[in-house]
């Protein structure tokens, strides 16, 4: 998808990212996360394509696991920056979801 960026920050640390959420339905037809994943936009003018390591957060237990699997809730970050910052993330139990290849064109 074309996406048109103008950088607006806070704070310069760290920044441009774009971070992807990802969803679809699970066997029920919930809408469920499917990963999260981020990336730094490059400065260079171009073509650049980028790999994007994607992951899902995970329940801790057995029965929290069996329980969102039958509501259909199932883990999420509600704020992004978790997934941009990574602060406080070495905590949370992840599992590898695959890989989301971006293109950017940089003028």
């Amino acid at each position: 998808f074309p996406i048109d960026i103008t950088f607006k920050s806070t704070n310069p640390f760290g920044w441009p990212q774009i971070v992807l959420s990802v969803y679809g339905p699970d066997f029920f037809g919930h809408d469920v996360v499917r990963g999260y994943g981020a990336v730094h936009v490059p400065f260079v003018p171009g073509r650049h394509r980028r790999t994007i390591a994607m992951f899902v957060p995970e329940s801790t237990s057995r029965l929290q696991q069996l329980t969102s699997w039958f509501t259909g809730r199932r883990p999420e970050f509600t704020d992004p920056r978790v997934v941009a910052q990574g602060e406080g993330r070495e905590v949370t139990k992840v599992r590898s979801q695959g890989f989301v290849t971006v293109t950017f064109n940089v003028m």
